[in-house]
């Protein structure tokens, strides 16, 4: 096990944030929100690049780290970020803003996801990140695979849940949750799914072909 932790430990450092990213997690921590590592951010830029994103939708929008690193692998993107916490975005907006996003490809939305996902348009996304209240993620993760379009991915961050779901030991809810989700989409033939160990695990969704 300790080769497999160094090896983690190496990946997230491998990544170097820029002054921007920086600022935004340092707004995080003051805020108490855990934001996605580098090494979460670094595969969602890869992710977004490789897409060709032009409209990317993320639930938790948290204080712009995520978004900042889906806008880095695609700068021409239109990012639509759903948060409950108003003055959570408010701090994002400013970071989005000091990186020179411009204002029109960032739509912030303050409210509960569960009630403004379903006035998102189906098929209309290109990458959907998912990273906001765990008991809710099987019922992101359906809204997820409506939005995005065929060949689109979603993303689920934290998938691994603080090393948790891996762990007979721990049979909360949350962690039953993640279980049940990875149980559900690895025998599901609506996507190619993939399951990567960086940060606490970052789920991988692919939409197919029906």
């Amino acid at each position: 096990m300790a080769g497999k932790e160094s090896d983690w430990k190496h990946a997230e450092e491998f990544v170097v944030e820029n002054d921007d990213l920086a600022q935004a997690r340092a707004h995080s921590l003051e805020l108490g929100i855990e934001p996605i590592t580098p090494a979460m951010g670094a595969q969602l830029a890869v992710l977004t690049a490789a897409t060709v994103a032009t409209n990317i939708i993320e639930i938790g929008t948290g204080a712009g780290v995520s978004g900042l690193w889906m806008l880095a692998g695609a700068p021409q993107a239109t990012l639509t970020s759903i948060d409950i916490e108003a003055d959570y975005q408010q701090y994002a907006r400013k970071s989005f803003l000091d990186a020179g996003v411009p204002a029109n490809h960032v739509r912030l939305i303050a409210g509960r996801a569960r009630d403004v996902l379903p006035r998102m348009n189906e098929n209309a996304y290109d990458v959907v990140l998912i990273d906001a209240d765990p008991h809710s993620v099987i019922e992101y993760v359906e809204h997820g695979l409506r939005l995005v379009r065929v060949g689109g991915v979603v993303v689920v961050a934290h998938a691994l849940w603080r090393g948790h779901v891996a762990d007979p030991a721990y049979r909360d809810d949350v962690v039953a949750g993640y279980r049940s989700l990875l149980r559900e989409l690895s025998a599901s033939d609506a996507v190619i799914s993939a399951l990567s160990p960086v940060g606490d695990g970052l789920l991988q969704l692919t939409r197919v072909e029906e």
